[in-house]
């Protein structure tokens, strides 16, 4: 059986571990320790890194675990400096994970930082996943560091146009935040409302909210929802101009987002 569990790190970082109970291939470790002490508590072997861009958050952790467990590949963004990285992946890529025989599709995503990738494929079970790093989160997207409000739009609609079942895997645990942003957004949105007790409760528990599935976040985040009337209604309003192309829309989205 294959399974995906977080890894808490930091403050609110999730380091994903796709595991069959004996290998393990862990996404975005930004700290060496929790993953050494995971793999050793369950006698695992790690089998790969997955690096979704270089942020110190998601790769400082990479030196230590290859020291731990040398001759393991690492991919990374081919557009981005990753210390330790083995296989180089763009758009179009493939990686075949040494676990179930799974297959990854890369996307590229640059927006966050310039060579952002994500990762999306299907368990032996037929579940879709996507491993969305610092790009699409639950109920948000991520800050435009090195990118534009154009290229992160193009990055949602590719997530945009997979399978409503798909399972998100980000890497930050930012909901109830982004969350309060979006019912800002859409004051009338049921599903809002609806998304937030439900975290809520979750995070009352300690529990992580993610991951989320994607059909939901088309129902409930703003950088999802650019057609959606009353997002565009509240955001002009909020700008204080007419926004009549969906770029300058969620431009000012993000804009709005950022001094929330």
């Amino acid at each position: 059986m294959i399974e995906i569990l977080p890894i808490c790190a930091f403050s609110d970082n999730y380091i994903w571990a796709i595991t069959d109970h004996e290998r393990v291939v862990v996404v975005d470790p930004g700290d060496a320790t929790p993953v050494i002490e995971f793999i050793e508590k369950r006698n695992l072997s790690l089998a790969g890194i997955l690096v979704t861009h270089y942020h110190p958050d998601h790769i400082a952790g990479i030196g230590q675990l290859i020291n731990a467990y040398p001759d393991i590949p690492v991919w990374s963004p081919a557009n981005e400096a990753v210390p330790h990285s083995t296989v180089s992946l763009k758009e179009g890529d493939t990686v075949s994970l040494p676990i179930a025989n799974i297959s990854l599709n890369v996307l590229d995503v640059p927006a966050h930082t310039a060579g952002h990738i994500a990762y999306n494929g299907t368990l032996p079970s037929g579940q879709p996943i996507l491993f969305s790093g610092d790009t699409l989160f639950s109920s948000g997207c991520g800050r435009l560091f090195e990118g534009t409000a154009e290229q992160m739009l193009t990055a949602m609609k590719k997530f945009n146009a997979l399978p409503d079942n798909t399972l998100v895997y980000c890497t930050h645990e930012y909901t109830l935040s982004n969350l309060a942003f979006a019912m800002a957004v859409e004051p009338e949105n049921i599903d809002i409302q609806q998304r937030t007790l439900e975290v809520a409760a979750l995070r009352d528990q300690n529990a992580p909210s993610i991951p989320c599935w994607l059909g939901s976040e088309k129902k409930v985040n703003p950088f999802l929802r650019w057609d959606s009337p009353q997002l565009k209604y509240t955001v002009e309003d909020w700008a204080d101009e007419k926004l009549d192309d969906e770029i300058s829309l969620f431009a000012a989205i993000r804009r709005w987002k950022d001094v929330f």
